[in-house]
């Protein structure tokens, strides 16, 4: 009988003009516990999931009897305990983290042997853009690009010397009304500049210029500009920020969370300093997370 632990990052898509196609892994986690057992029990032990009340229901289970389908297997009977430090629908890669467990979950019971790029194209296929599925999965900051043909390229990054300063309000901002708010097309001057800016953010960032890097995520074009109105404190929580040392602020994901590129060693002061702004919110200090998706027998 198997008995195993599956825990996965969150992760911040976007990171200002990379929309759906940059984003890091964040050092809160979504884990499982699982033990084969004759029928199915998902237990949620953490306050930020809903209660259960069938687990046929659950994205994860779905998402595993999925890929069983798949590759022609089916599931054992298994009690899942989940424990998770990630809020919903407050930008921070839930979903993407719970699709990815979902795809363990039937790798390990089934015996699949899926490569990563394997789970990283079926967590893309069902998240729709791999901006939070290829950080949660590998770690680090990930940009990503699906071509025409349906394969996804990626490379990661782990770059030194950044902290990370996170805004949640008590408020959440569904992934579906955020996208609505972005246009369905652009013009070609304006696709041109903001394909420069993210250009230009990504090679900063690649380059350990985060100065520029920040400044280049605060003048996106792609999203920001249009979701903005239903963020709570936007112009506030990036000028105070600014004013606080931070490199740039972006949004995480669709929102309504926001987070803050901020020097090494500087998160603490920055995180002190914005929680006299932000009185309601919860601020916290992050780190990149480098691992990724983790199983442990």
């Amino acid at each position: 009988m198997k008995k195993f632990s599956i825990s996965i990052p969150a992760s911040s898509g976007n990171l200002g003009p990379g929309f759906d196609s940059a984003g890091m892994a964040l050092n809160l986690y979504l884990t499982l516990h699982v033990e084969e057992r004759g029928q199915w029990e998902i237990l949620h032990e953490s306050p930020y999931l809903p209660s259960v009340t069938d687990y046929t229901e659950h994205l994860i289970y779905q998402t595993a009897e999925k890929v069983a389908i798949r590759y022609q297997k089916q599931l054992p009977g298994c009690k899942v305990t989940i424990e998770s430090d990630i809020p919903l629908a407050r930008g921070l890669g839930s979903s993407a983290s719970a699709v990815l467990a979902g795809i363990e979950l039937a790798n390990q019971l089934c015996d699949l042997n899926l490569t990563s790029e394997q789970k990283l194209q079926y967590g893309t296929e069902i998240e729709g853009h791999p901006d939070n599925v290829a950080p949660a999965l590998y770690g680090g900051i990930v940009f990503s690009a699906e071509t025409a043909d349906g394969i996804i390229e990626h490379l990661k990054t782990g770059p030194g010397g950044l902290e990370l300063v996170i805004y949640i309000p008590d408020t959440e901002l569904k992934t579906e009304k955020a996208r609505r708010l972005v246009p369905d097309t652009f013009s070609r001057n304006h696709a041109s500049s903001a394909s420069a800016i993210s250009n230009v953010m990504v090679a900063a960032m690649l380059s350990g210029d985060y100065a520029l890097a920040g400044r280049m995520m605060e003048r996106d074009m792609f999203h920001e500009p249009y979701r903005a109105e239903v963020i709570p404190n936007y112009e506030l929580i990036r000028r105070n920020a600014k004013k606080k040392g931070a490199f740039g602020t972006v949004i995480s994901g669709a929102g309504p969370s926001m987070i803050s590129f901020v020097p090494d060693g500087e998160g603490k002061r920055v995180c002190r300093d914005m929680k006299e702004v932000l009185s309601d919110y919860d601020v916290a200090v992050l780190k990149i997370d480098e691992m990724g998706l983790k199983v442990e027998k």
